[in-house]
């Protein structure tokens, strides 16, 4: 059984990071257990419940926070000051106001965007990484997910076409993100939906019907926000940062039938940096939470903690 027993937070916090954000931030697990930062996918998906059950309470000390303008941080949606250089000092700033000095990194999807991004940045604040559902944030990437060359589900994709202005069409990505973040809710609602339907098509799960709520609403903003900016990445930069953390325990797993996050990607990213152990899962799909994934994720954060060894409790 990949999941652990479910479980509450034992301290919640809510960490004003500047720029009229604040965070919500959870620890459960083991009080004292090593640290790990958990980064959600998106971007803008924010954490759930079932993702404080990938974590062994006898062993983590586990820290799932919501993104800015995700989940239960405020102002939800908000688009403003919120780029990955943001993130990346947010991740930080709570690192010191946790009194961590060093923690596991773990993401998944647009988490292990975030997750390269920050062990770049602050190396040394890094004991590990697990890096599951590879997304390096290029324009290649980016296009080929919103114009539906990714794989996935043909009719969903075309429904979430068909809602864009036909004369807008040669740049699918900025109309897109045109609806999306349109202020009339005539025009987003519509847009929202069809764009979220088709996610949910590649993750093969069930169509939305009802209006999307608040959530999903921005959830489909910042994803926008992020996705028309090239997630606010120069091009190629963690490909060519791997020198930074290549001395960092790693692990990357990743499902060979990946609709969401090509397989390419993560073997591209295997090439550079050799040393990280790599997970590929026949016929595993996106789905953090799926049975093969989280097992594959818990083994990999098993290997991870065992080669930083108990150093992290320093004196």
């Amino acid at each position: 059984m990949p999941f652990f027993p479910e479980s509450e937070p034992w301290a919640v916090h809510h960490l004003a990071v500047g720029d009229g954000h604040t965070l919500h931030v959870e620890e459960c697990a083991a009080v004292d257990g090593l640290p790990v930062v958990f980064l959600h996918g998106g971007p803008g998906s924010g954490c759930s419940p079932a993702q404080r059950r990938l974590f062994d309470p006898a062993r983590f000390r586990a820290i799932l926070f919501d993104q800015r303008g995700c989940g239960r941080s405020t102002p939800l949606g908000a688009t403003e000051a919120n780029t990955t250089a943001h993130l990346v000092a947010d991740l930080e700033r709570l690192r010191e106001y946790l009194g961590i000095p060093a923690w596991i990194v773990f993401g998944g999807s647009w988490g292990s965007t975030l997750g390269l991004a920050y062990a770049q940045t602050f190396p040394e604040r890094v004991l590990g990484l697990v890096l599951r559902g590879i997304f390096l944030g290029s324009n290649d990437e980016i296009r080929a997910y919103v114009e539906g060359r990714s794989g996935g589900s043909a009719d969903s994709w075309q429904s979430f076409a068909n809602t864009i202005p036909a004369a807008e069409s040669a740049d699918l990505l900025a109309a897109c993100a045109c609806s999306i973040l349109a202020a009339d809710p005539t025009i987003a609602v519509p847009a929202v939906r069809a764009w979220l339907n088709y996610e949910r098509a590649l993750m093969g799960e069930a169509p939305l019907n009802e209006v999307p709520d608040g959530a999903r609403m921005a959830k489909a903003r910042i994803q926008m926000h992020y996705l028309t900016q090239a997630c606010f990445l120069p091009p190629g930069a963690l490909l060519a940062g791997i020198d930074r953390i290549r001395h960092i325990p790693a692990a990357i797993v990743h499902g060979t039938a990946d609709p969401v996050c090509p397989l390419s990607t993560a073997q591209e990213l295997h090439r550079k940096w050799p040393e990280a152990r790599w997970l590929a899962l026949a016929g595993a799909g996106h789905a953090g939470l799926s049975p093969p994934i989280a097992e594959a994720c818990s083994r990999a954060l098993g290997w991870v903690a065992e080669r930083v060894g108990d150093g992290w409790k320093g004196g």
